[in-house]
């Protein structure tokens, strides 16, 4: 027994220290990656500071929205916050199953035309740098009409997106369908303030955004599209160090540009869309008139009013 213990030494040895690493979980057969990178880890800390602050950055802007043939004057809000979401059941986390850090941009739109009234309002999810789940989660819509409302929803699953939607119109009534995976529209401005320098550009396929196409009674299916980056040259938009992202729409003949500040945060400081509604080429177009920061979930009561009067004093 010696003389075999001596000439395997080493072999036993080895078996040893396999059995040993086994047992605490040390080999790299073993080790687990990361499911959820923690952004403190993953991310810069004037992104962390900014993001993770438990506070919304809400931006105000005055509008004028293409309808009917016409500019019809209106207001705008484009609110950016992070938040936990379910990966599994695509909601707002309550707790911490399944759950992970996203960009949420919520944008709402109220104009009139005439003493006709609309008033739509888009949230999107958009995971934060997580290499697991690389695609906007989620993306929903609502559309309030003195006609009547309706909602349209798309939700990531199966590697391409489920579709579903009601509404008062007899053509949108019950709708139910897949598209396949591409970046929405309405995710850009998540990706701008994430990180602008890896805008797509170039020759690329789009889903248009739910409230141009919604406004215009147009299903959701991803289409060729053409990026720019460029420097902003104008003198429309409030701010300094601005940059214009262009997507242009071949086939649909519509022009969407989003200016933001080239420095962070990337504020974004206005848009302009071009489309044609009865007949008429119209450009819509946003303009900030101001930005704040809150945790407006906790100023519910009614001396909180204050804080909403000096968001809306601007226009």
């Amino acid at each position: 027994m010696k003389q075999i213990v001596t000439k395997n030494f080493l072999l036993i040895v080895l078996v040893l220290a396999v059995v040993f690493a086994f047992v605490k979980k040390a080999t790299i057969f073993q080790k687990q990656p990361d499911p959820k990178p923690k952004p403190a880890d993953t991310l810069s800390a004037a992104f962390t500071s900014y993001w993770f602050s438990g506070k919304a950055e809400l931006n105000k802007y005055q509008l004028k929205q293409a309808k009917n043939g016409a500019l019809n004057a209106g207001e705008a809000m484009l609110i950016f916050m992070s938040e936990d979401f379910r990966t599994d059941k695509q909601v707002k986390a309550e707790s911490k199953d399944n759950a992970l850090p996203v960009l949420k941009t919520t944008s709402s739109k109220k104009f009139s035309t005439g003493v006709y009234e609309y008033s739509l309002l888009t949230s999107v999810f958009t995971p934060i740098n997580n290499p697991l789940f690389p695609n906007t989660l989620k993306v929903s819509l609502s559309d309030q009409e003195w006609d009547g409302h309706s909602y349209l929803q798309a939700n990531y699953r199966n590697n391409g997106y489920q579709v579903s939607g009601k509404s008062y119109y007899e053509k949108e009534a019950d709708e139910n369908y897949t598209i396949a995976k591409a970046m929405f529209e309405d995710e850009l401005w998540n990706r701008i303030r994430l990180n602008p320098d890896k805008l797509p550009t170039g020759e690329i396929q789009l889903i248009p955004g739910t409230m141009a196409a919604r406004l215009r009674h147009k299903s959701l299916q991803p289409l060729a599209a053409k990026a720019t980056l460029a420097e902003y040259e104008g003198v429309l938009f409030p701010g300094m160090y601005l940059k214009s992202y262009t997507i242009e729409y071949p086939t649909d003949d519509r022009t969407l540009i989003i200016i933001f500040e080239k420095l962070f945060p990337h504020k974004i400081v206005g848009w302009e869309e071009t489309y044609d509604t009865k007949d008429n080429l119209l450009t819509s177009r946003a303009v900030l008139k101001k930005t704040s920061q809150l945790d407006y979930w906790n100023h519910k009561a009614p001396a909180d009013s204050v804080l909403r009067n000096q968001l809306l004093s601007t226009l």
